[in-house]
This record gives structure tokens, sequence and C-alpha cells, in this order.
């Protein structure tokens, strides 16, 4: 390489001498005649100015201007810009790009991440770059890369510009540039870098045959080393976990001698999110595939080749410094919608067939035969051995009492779904997984569902993963009361006796001579059945505080426990007990008041024809255990069937909707993941916004207007819910690295935070997640865990043929940088002009090296005097 590269440079210097003197003639006619005349000029003289120009033209406008002007910031690069102009020679189209920089880089800060690749590899920090304009963008022959070369460094000559300018040569794979810098009238940089792509010789495979490789470039034979040459020295190594193939998990051989080849084909393959909660109802891609650890070496000196084989064998914990970085699955990036398979696919199909839930006014419509119609993939419904299994799952003994072990907030009961464990919310659960979830599949299944519990309400069988209650909470959903009601019919109706009192209760004393009666509870009412009471108080008017049947039922059962528990009461005592608000006592104040007590009923129930005393005259004496009940259970367990049997397509979707986005939060929020404040944060407002959205749902809505809203929530929970995916793999990941675990979540958090919209449609963020996070001292054992000693039995790697192992592994990549440095007033770079300091070093020899045992690239940097 560094022979066919002095060729090259002799060129080059013969093409400039002789540019330099037409140069010189052409500016001597120019002082003459006083105009510039380009009708003689050579096509290669017009190139030459023609950049000349355009670098002026960037020169004069400085990085600031240029930003202003249109510069494109060089992805994934915060710091860095890039303009370009194109060119025209001959035939031939060029494409000039200046690279530079918004802030000055400082010093020895080429390892970090916001350093592009001709940077690192050449040591500079603003470029120009000049290439054919075509597929490949590379030079195909030397005489074209010598001419292109010599025109850029010619007009920058001219204009007085320091900038180094590149050209890339050869073919694409090896990515092999030339180049040049001039340094003042004094000192010239040249450029040269190759790639092998092949296999690597041994002797490079190791720092002892690189730093060789370096010292070669300025001794013509390795009898000439220097006995002692002071070589500086930095390395950054770059190792990548090795992925665990959970899914090809094999048993360790203790644990396979007892089993049978067959007992162990069929042992349950281990997925990563086991005993995640969501794992019941699918198994997520683990979203963190590997870590990739940065180890870098600062800056040091070395004065032999046998330091090289030391710092080769020391472990990597000796390092300055370490940097991990998560290799997170392009499904995390990609929002495409469908990509993702998780609860808020599934929540975004059921949407859709709450859009479709309009079409029918039965769901006995979407069941109908459709063998004339469009029997698309939206419309199948799984095979009865499905929905069998299904409903086996819903309705299993091993189901039992459901506890609602389910985490309550403002949120929440906002949004008036069922409980999770509850039978409607595992109904609902399921229904995101059956089939695709299109009208007709819930359909089928709400159909069969409602065949099942009318099987067990005629049978008297208690109802599976319902919560034994006498009450009805009214701040669920209506199907889910109606369960509730259900289930408490299932049990009265099944009782032979009630345990109730004698006939009062034991509150009398010395001063009382009435007796407190045992009575019916109020009788239990679903939502709809308070809006009833509610709908005939207003029609037939509320004057005596009784709306309707059941209030004349309920005051008439009082009134007769009483008179059973005090037989010579009269309609007085009962209304001091029952409403005392209409009792006017006219006792002494300080308590010492006879009996009976004085005093007179209320204006309202002293009117004539008053109905609570026409009630208590004709109610007759009986204790509650003699009464009828209040609540007949045959009749409202026959109701709540009825309701379930009639129930309209959109009301059913209404609800499964609200279930549905409450249940799969609820499941999710019991993820394990190390307390991310931003993770939890985002959790608040997933459920802030499901509470905003989901109550428009309650009540009679438009279904397009709901519709659109309704994809918005399934896009944010599609984006919280990959988050918390995310969050649960790094903590267990890192679970011995707790401050770690939450910078790198934090970081990948920050870079996703722009995607978070709530827009339908596809973000466009090509932006790569390249942030690492710093390891610190007390955290290296806890990440080195994370590099397993490979097996014997493992195939990902055989052969090790580089150093600088970690745990047995060796590095994904390794890069050097080997320079010498020289003071100016020594030898060959002494100057006789005096341009700075006898003591100011120059860098006079550069080499960045990358690669691995596959794969070599060599930038060399040579500063001579001129």
């Amino acid at each position: 390489m560094a022979s066919s590269s002095s060729a090259r440079y002799a060129k080059h210097r013969r093409i400039g001498e002789d540019e330099e003197a037409e140069e010189a003639e052409e500016e001597a006619e120019e002082e003459l005649e006083r105009f510039d005349d380009f009708t003689i000029a050579s096509s290669w003289e017009r190139f030459i100015s023609e950049i000349e120009a355009i670098c002026r033209q960037w020169l004069a406008d400085g990085p600031k201007i240029l930003m202003q002007k249109g510069a494109d910031c060089v992805t994934p690069f915060e710091n860095l810009y890039m303009i370009k102009r194109e060119l025209k020679h001959g035939k031939r189209v060029y494409s000039m790009e200046y690279y530079f920089m918004k802030s000055a880089k400082g010093k020895n800060s080429y390892w970090d991440d916001d350093t592009h690749s001709m940077q690192l590899s050449f040591g500079v920090d603003e470029f120009l770059m000049i290439a054919p304009l075509s597929a490949s963008g590379v030079v195909l022959d030397d005489p074209e890369s010598t001419k292109l070369l010599s025109s850029v460094a010619i007009a920058l000559s001219s204009c007085g510009s320091n900038w180094p300018a590149f050209v890339p040569v050869h073919d694409p794979s090896r990515k092999a540039y030339i180049g040049i810098q001039n340094l003042g009238t004094v000192f010239t940089r040249r450029f040269e870098a190759d790639r092998i792509g092949s296999q690597v010789p041994i002797r490079l495979m190791h720092l002892e045959g690189l730093h060789e490789l370096f010292l070669s470039k300025f001794v013509l034979s390795s009898t000439d080393f220097p006995a002692r040459v002071k070589v500086h020295f930095s390395m950054k190594l770059t190792y990548r976990t090795p992925e665990y193939d959970y899914d090809n998990e094999t048993l360790d051989s203790e644990a396979t001698e007892s089993l049978t080849e067959n007992e162990v084909a069929s042992h349950p393959k281990k997925q990563w999110d086991d005993d995640c909660p969501w794992a019941e109802w699918y198994s997520a891609e683990d979203p963190v595939k590997g870590f990739e650890l940065t180890a870098i070496w600062g800056e040091r000196t070395f004065e032999e080749t046998l330091e090289m084989a030391e710092v080769e064998n020391a472990s990597s914990f000796v390092a300055d410094s370490w940097f991990l970085h998560p290799v997170v699955s392009q499904y995390m990036v990609d929002d495409s919608i469908g990509k993702f398979v998780g609860f808020a696919s599934q929540l975004h199909l059921l949407v859709n067939a709450y859009e479709s839930s309009a079409e029918a006014q039965f769901l006995e419509d979407f069941v109908a035969d459709t063998s004339g119609q469009d029997n698309s993939k939206s419309t199948t419904v799984p095979p009865p051995s499905v929905i069998d299994r299904v409903m086996k799952d819903l309705f299993s003994d091993e189901a039992g009492n459901s506890n609602y072990m389910e985490a309550e907030n403002k949120y929440t009961r906002a949004m008036r779904g069922a409980p999770a464990d509850s039978l409607f919310g595992q109904f609902c659960l399921h229904a995101l997984w059956f089939g695709n979830c299109n009208i007709r599949a819930i359909a089928v299944l709400w159909i069969d569902f409602v065949r099942e519990i009318r099987w067990y309400w005629e049978e008297s069988e208690r109802l599976p993963r319902m919560k034994s209650s006498s009450t009805i909470d009214l701040s669920y959903c209506l199907i889910h009361q109606k369960l509730q009601m259900l289930a408490i019919c299932i049990e009265r109706k099944k009782s032979v006796s009630h345990e109730k009192g004698a006939g009062h209760k034991d509150e009398t004393s010395n001063t009382k001579e009435m007796h407190a009666p045992y009575t019916q509870d109020a009788p239990l009412m679903t939502e709809d059945m308070h809006e009833e009471r509610l709908h005939a108080a207003e029609a037939f008017g509320n004057a005596i505080g009784l709306s309707g049947q059941l209030e004349r039922d309920i005051l008439s059962s009082d009134m007769s426990a009483f008179k059973a528990a005090n037989p010579d009461a009269v309609f007085e005592d009962f209304i001091r007990w029952h409403s005392p608000g209409d009792w006017v006592s006219e006792d002494k104040v300080d308590g010492n008041s006879g009996w009976p007590p004085k005093g007179k009923l209320s204006q309202r129930m002293s009117e004539h024809g008053n109905v609570w005393r026409k009630i208590w005259n004709d109610a007759p004496p009986l204790p509650v255990s003699e009464q009828k009940s209040l609540l007949d259970p045959v009749r409202e367990g026959e109701k709540v069937l009825h309701y379930l049997e009639t129930l309209r397509p959109q009301q059913l979707l209404e609800q499964m909707v609200c279930t549905a986005f409450k249940s799969s939060a609820g499941i999710l929020n019991k993820t394990t993941y190390g307390g991310f404040k931003l993770m939890k944060t985002k959790m608040d407002q997933l459920y802030a916004t499901m509470a905003s959205t989901l109550k428009s749902l309650q009540g009679n809505s438009d279904i397009s207007d709901l519709a659109g809203d309704l994809k918005r929530l399934c896009q944010v929970f599609e984006h919280i819910e990959k988050l918390l995916i995310l969050a649960a793999s790094v903590h267990r990941k890192l679970i011995d690295a707790p401050r770690l675990a939450q910078a790198v979540f934090a970081d990948y958090f920050n870079y996703y935070l722009p995607k978070m919209g709530t827009t339908l449609e596809s973000i466009c963020y090509e932006k790569e997640f390249t942030t690492k996070e710093k390891v610190g001292m007390h955290e290296r054992d806890a990440v080195s865990n994370l590099f397993p000693p490979p097996t014997a039995n493992q195939s990902w790697r055989k052969v090790l043929s580089m150093g600088n192992l970690l745990n047995g592994h060796e590095p994904l990549q390794r890069e050097i940088i080997f320079s010498v440095q020289e003071r100016i007033s020594n030898g060959h770079y002494s100057s006789p002009t005096p341009l700075c300091t006898d003591d100011e070093q120059i860098q006079t020899h550069r080499m960045y090296i990358s690669g691995t045992s596959n794969d070599l690239w060599v930038a060399l940097s040579v500063t001579s005097w001129d």
C-alpha cells in the first residue's frame, strides 16, 4: 500500500507543478489584459476554477450561514452537517460534499458516538469529499482519482483553505480512499485507506502484528526499527452478548437422564416472558435482542512491541471506561399498524367490530348463513372445537370464585368495564383472541356464552368467576351487574330457608317500650332498574315518597314486621321509628318524658287520605320469616337471561370495548419493571386517556364519531404496551444493576418519545438509536454476567482468533489508533521559518485500524515537510 501511494503522490506533485506553471502564465496574462479569458483555458482548468469558486463561497459563509442556507444534518450525528454541489467535467458529473461541525470537537473525543467514520479514520474534523455522481459513488481507476485529488488540492491552496480532501477509489466493497491536506506552506498531510475484506492474516489479528504494521510505515525494514519508539495507543473494543435462544432451549444432561426420548422431545419450550402477566394471552418477542458493551482504553504510550501482548491478554475490567447499549428489536422501531401483535392490535380489531355492530339489530343476524356473501377472512369463525375449548376455559371448575384483585383507581371506576377476572371480563379477553375478533366471531361466541349461562341457571349451579356477594356494584358495566344479579338469584333459589330473626331485635330498654324488628333487605337492582324507578317517579310524582309498587311493597313489609314485633303499636309509633322526620316532638328538653311520647305527626302524614296510613291499616302483622321475599329470584333471574339473550350488538360491543381496554391495561399494569419513573408516568397517562375516551361510550353514542377516537386510543395503547415490554426486559436482564437499568430505559424512552403521537398514520422517524450508557465501576460485575462463558456444545463460536476476551467472548469489533508525534525542531520536521515554537509537536504518523478476524480496515495519515 505504501509503494503504490508513493507513486500516486509523485504523480500528484508533477501534475501540481505543471498546473502551477500554467496558472502563473494565466495570471501574468490577466495582469496585462485586465480581464479573464476562459476561451483558451482547458476544461480541467475551468473545472478547478469552479471548485475554487464553490470553496471560496463556503469559506466566506462559515458554518452558521451554511446551516441557514439548508445544510443537512448528517444522521445520526447531531454535530455534523453537510452541504453539496454538483460539478461537470467532460462527460462526467461529480458531487462535492463539504462536511463541517456545528461546534468544535474536544481533544481525544474520537471514541464518542458523534464521530463520523472519516473523522475517526483520519483524525480530522471537517473535510471535503468528491466523487462521481453514480450508483457506486467511487472512482474506478487511479488516473481519475489522482486528477480529482489534484484538482481539489489546487483549488483549496488557491483559496487558502486547509480542509482535508478525500476521493474514493477502487470498488465499493473495499471503500478505499486517498486524500490530501495542505498545512500552511511547509507541511502536507496525505491520507490513504484500504480494506481487507476476506480472511485476515493471523499476524494482523493480534496487537503485536498491528503494532509492527504501524511501525513499518516510517521505517524501511524491521532491522531499522528504533530501539524504543514512543507510540501513542488508544483502543476501543465492542462486545456483543450472545443471543439466548429461548425457543430452542435444551434440558441439561442431568435433567434428561431420567426422561425418555419422546418426553424430551415433547418438553415445553421456554419463552423469555413465561412469567409475565401477558403470557396467558400471547408471547411477545423479546424487544432487547442483546447488549453491546464498549470498553475504551484511553491514550497510553508504549515503546516496545511486546507490550502489545500484555494489553491483548489483559482483562477488560482494566479498561478506563465501559459503555452499554441495548440492541433493540426492529418491531420497536417500526410503528406501522399491524406489525406488533399484542393487546393493542386485538383492541384495534375489536374497535373495527364495534364499527360493524350497527349493521344489524340482533346478534343472530351476524351468525346467519353467509354462503352467498363475501366470506372473506374478516368474517371467518373458528371451528366448534375452538369454541368448546373457550367455553371450557371460561366455565371450568378451576376458575372458582373471583376475588377481584384488580387494582382500582379513580380512572378505572370511570371506565365502567367489568373486572378482568370476572366472568364477563374473561369473556372479553377471550374474544380479543378468538379468531380475528370480527363481529361475526363475537356474535357466535356470545350466543354460546349465554347458552352456557342459562344451563347454570336451570341447574341452579353457582356461576364461575363471580364473587359471592349480596350487593350489586353499580360502578361496573351493566352486563356485569346483570351477572351479579343472576349469581345472587341462583343462590337464593337454591336456599330452602333463610336464617332470619325471631321477629324483633334485642334493642329494648327501660325507657323504650317499642321493639325494632328485623326487616327485609332492600331488593337488589341493577342500573337500568334504578333508571326505571326514576322514570316512574317523574311520571307519577313523589308527593308522599312513593314512586311505584316496589316502594309500596317495601313499606308494607316493614310495617308488617313492626306490627309483629309490637302487637300494641299504632301508626304514630311506626312513624317515630321509620321516619323520625315526620314526628314533631313535644317532650321536655331535659329528656324526662313519659310514655307514650308527646308529639304529633307532620303535616304530610296528617293529611286526609295519606297513603302511608292506608298501607298501615292493610298490612298484616307478619315477621320477616313468614313474609314473601321482596326479591323473586326466579322472576329476576329470567329477566337477566332475557336481557342477555336479546342484547343489541351495539350495546354488547360498547361494554366489551370498555371492559377489554380496562382489563388489558390492568394485566399490563401488573408487570414488574423495576418501578421506572418514566414508565409509571406513562401508565398513569394511559389510564387517564382511556377514562376520557371511554366515557363517551356510556349511553347512546354515535359510532362514527367515536371510532376515530378509539383507534387513536389503540395507537397510544400500542406505544405504551411496547415500552412496558421493553422496560420488563431491561429490568430482568439488569436486575443487579438497577441504576443502569433505569438509565438505559430512559435513554430509549427519550429516543422513542417523538414517535408517540396520536395520529393513525405511521410516523417516519429514521434516526437510529445509538445512545450508550456509562457503566459504573460497581456495575461491571453485573454487566459481565450478560456474557456467560460459552459451553462446549455451543456452535456460535468454535475457534477464537483474537485476544481481549471477556468471559471467553472475543470482541465483535476492535478499533485502535496508533500515532507518533515529533517536535518540529527535530530532524526532518525542522522548519527554517519561525512558524511555531520549537517545543510544539506535530503528529507525523497516525493509523486507525478497525476489524475482526474476517475484516480489516486500515487508514493512514502521514505528515511530510515539503
